[in-house]
């Protein structure tokens, strides 16, 4: 029983007239009163509910300097998703050379940029007091990463969250940037909303294994971007086949095609497959991502092509 029908138990008091209709509910003494709403009244309501929803949501400022964000998303951890920013930015700067590339980390509790891209120590902050993003491979990086010490954890309640990825997002002196990959942490969260919700953003992809347990959470991801207004590019099926080094068998560890049988639920497309290869875990391991320390190998041309999708995918910048 809702609340408003709670409301109405008044003990066989009939409400009539304003366009309703009363009818008992069996035996009870209750009421339900039914009122046909009229085209325009029906449109009215949605408005002013769409206003309501919209009180206190903060108001999209694009990042100075950045033309597109692009955010590397999944439902859960432990799919790859870091691991695809970084070749990701990497491949967007090997594909076009004249565009100027920015990865942001913004999985406070758990930054790995820092390690992947081998970098270390404390950005300088430029003459306006906004930090200066550290470079490496000719990616401009910036990390909650660069700010702590690297074996400190990060124990913060959800507003010292808040106040750092506001700190990442506007006191960042980014130049002039063509793609800002942005690695979000894992979930559909306060850290996802409040980027979505702060700054427009271009596209974003959805980072997952074939597995079932990694493909719901990647569901709810696409499903969450959807709501708050952001377009989903596709998906990237990781982790995708193991071929064994020795006899070149290959091996679905995680599945066969999950990501593919998901995208046609949620009409996506596949932006790429990336397999199962012990180089591209050793190669972010020492911070020489595979992009960069073995760009004509396989495993390197995957992540190009899944860029050569992303910049397809997106639509015109803002002028």
């Amino acid at each position: 029983m809702g609340s408003w029908q709670r409301l109405l138990l008044f003990g066989g008091v009939s409400l009539r007239g304003a366009g309703g209709a009363c009818a008992p509910l069996g035996g009870r003494r209750a009421l339900v009163c039914r009122r046909q709403l009229s085209g325009s009244e029906n449109e009215t309501l949605k408005q002013r509910r769409t206003q309501v929803m919209s009180r206190g949501l903060p108001k999209q400022k694009p990042i100075e300097g950045v033309k597109q964000v692009i955010v590397v998303a999944s439902g859960k951890g432990g799919v790859g998703k870091s691991t695809t920013a970084v070749n990701l930015a990497l491949a967007l700067a090997a594909n076009d050379s004249s565009k100027a590339i920015g990865l942001l980390d913004v999985d406070v509790y758990g930054p790995s940029i820092p390690k992947m891209m081998n970098l270390k120590g404390s950005p300088e902050l430029s003459q306006s007091n906004l930090m200066r993003p550290l470079l490496n491979y000719g990616v401009a990086c910036m990390s909650m990463g660069f700010l702590v010490e690297e074996t400190a954890p990060v124990v913060w309640r959800g507003l010292m969250v808040m106040s750092a990825i506001e700190k990442l997002l506007r006191q960042v002196d980014w130049g002039q940037l063509d793609y800002l990959v942005v690695d979000m942490p894992p979930g559909t969260g306060d850290v996802q909303l409040s980027v979505s919700q702060n700054i427009p953003i271009s596209g974003a992809v959805i980072v997952s294994t074939p597995q079932d347990i990694a493909l719901m959470d990647a569901h709810k991801g696409a499903e969450m971007f959807r709501k708050v207004h952001v377009p989903v590019l596709g998906l990237v099926q990781n982790m995708s086949v193991f071929q064994c080094p020795k006899c070149k068998h290959k091996t679905h560890i995680f599945g066969a095609d999950g990501a593919r049988k998901l995208a046609q639920i949620l009409d996506l497309d596949i932006l790429g497959d990336i397999p199962l290869h012990l180089n591209i875990r050793e190669a972010s391991d020492i911070g020489q991502p595979i992009v960069f320390s073995q760009p004509e190998s396989d495993e390197a041309r995957a992540y190009l092509r899944v860029a050569a999708e992303v910049v397809r995918r997106l639509p015109p910048p803002a002028q």
